[in-house]
């Protein structure tokens, strides 16, 4: 099933209705020609009630018109020295995207509006050094932002700022899409642009908490536009936006299927754990047989129907990423021989190389040792390398199995290979925090 298919959006209604998302884009993305599928995007969040500002820059246009008329731009992000003839740029540059923005939304059918809703004062002088005309953000008009979003209107905001005065001062889009995004309370800050996401020693960024994003940005020189995005994406989520995303602008139902999918196709920064293991409810049963059912086809698991499940939901444990199920796990407890059994251990293919099996692991070994349990046991017919290599299990027989699992295993005629580890009273290294 696509993400931008219906059902996979029904999910996320509830979570989102009403909520404020604020989407910046870059300049070379409004010119791009998926931009127009990006508007669509943006109309389909609409329909679901979730309020929408949208921010752009103009550094790709700054640069496109000073080439043109053979000047030299002092600045192209708005976060350098902004002298008067890249200023005149700047706005020549903004205005147009502005309103293109504008006769895209209109052709959607949605009602936008271009707003001076932020007030800016000069960035000044800094290590000796004038910058001039630009700017930064003093404090977003949210009164007026607030009253157009109340009317289903979607406030379009440019890289400028204007002072008491009505002086006009460049602004880097990136920091106004923050400011943004701070003052309305957003639930999501969502930066468009032409990279897959952030990249970190040449792998992507799927998801990082922000304290460790924050760690990574000191240590790592990212490309200059992503470098912004970086320190941005931190910023906003020290100001207490809980979702910061950077994705391609140039993939087709890419907004949809970062907003309304778990695994997303860009990069994901957030501010608090967003990752968990919990006990499983019944409404996650069908979550559960969804899940196994590729390793179920592949007789790599047992199948289980959902009154097994049902009978033994309290052995079951899920891993969710913002609220969705993405991995799951069972301790089955033979309390008399003191053993307990790792079993229906699973991680969905999209978030596979991340870990989770891992952390399921450890839980199971650390809720064990809480349990008095003497010794952990997995049948496996094809991990069983997995459980060996990276979770130290080791390889026993049959007979070491508890008499009512005997039973089971022999009639099963699965012929998996049984697996064992040693309980010691060290515990295993700390797995995610289970809540109830």
């Amino acid at each position: 099933m696509k993400p931008t298919d219906l059902r996979g959006i029904l999910q996320y209604i509830p979570r989102f209705r009403e909520k404020t998302f604020i989407i910046s884009v870059d300049g070379a993305i409004v010119t791009d020609e998926n931009f127009a599928n990006i508007l669509l995007d943006v109309a389909v969040l609409r329909s679901l009630n979730i309020r929408v500002v949208l921010a752009h820059g103009a550094a790709a246009q700054v640069k496109a018109l000073a080439e043109e008329q053979h000047v030299k731009a002092s600045d192209l992000d708005g976060s350098g020295i902004t002298d008067a003839e890249t200023l005149k740029l700047a706005l020549t540059a903004a205005n147009r995207l502005t309103h293109e923005i504008l006769e895209g939304l209109s052709a959607n059918d949605l009602r936008a509006a271009y707003v001076n809703a932020i007030v800016a004062h000069p960035l000044g002088i800094l290590n000796g050094i004038d910058h001039l005309f630009t700017g930064k953000v003093e404090r977003v008009d949210v009164d007026l932002l607030q009253t157009l979003l109340a009317q289903g209107i979607v406030p379009v905001i440019p890289p400028l700022g204007f002072d008491g005065d009505g002086k006009t001062y460049r602004l880097n889009s990136d920091s106004v899409a923050v400011a943004v995004a701070d003052a309305l309370k957003a639930t999501k800050l969502i930066y468009i642009t032409t990279a897959e996401g952030l990249f970190y020693q040449g792998q992507l960024i799927r998801q990082m908490l922000v304290a460790d994003l924050s760690a990574t940005v000191a240590k790592s020189d990212f490309p200059a536009e992503l470098a912004s995005k970086a320190r941005h994406a931190v910023a906003a989520c020290t100001a207490g936006v809980q979702r910061v995303h950077i994705i391609n602008g140039r993939v087709d139902e890419g907004l949809l299927a970062e907003v309304f999918s778990n695994e997303g196709i860009g990069t994901l920064i957030y501010a608090n754990e967003y990752q968990q293991i919990r006990p499983a409810k019944k409404k996650d049963i069908r979550s559960i047989q969804v899940l196994t059912k590729s390793s179920v086809q592949s007789s790599e698991l047992l199948k289980r129907t959902r009154n097994m499940i049902e009978k033994q939901l309290q052995d079951y444990y899920i891993f969710e990423i913002d609220k969705n199920p993405v991995a799951c796990v069972a301790l089955h407890v033979y309390p008399e021989q003191k053993v307990g059994e790792l079993a229906c251990l699973y991680v969905n293919t999209s978030h596979e190389n991340q870990g989770i099996g891992k952390k399921l692991i450890q839980y199971v070994e650390k809720r064990s040792r809480e349990m008095g349990l003497n010794e952990l046991i997995t049948l496996s017919t094809q991990a069983f390398n997995y459980f060996q290599s990276k979770a130290g299990f080791i390889e026993g027989t049959p007979d070491a199995l508890p008499p009512v699992r005997r039973e089971k295993y022999d009639a099963s005629g699965r012929n998996s290979k049984v697996l064992i580890k040693k309980l010691s009273e060290t515990p295993a290294s700390s797995p995610l925090p289970l809540t109830v």
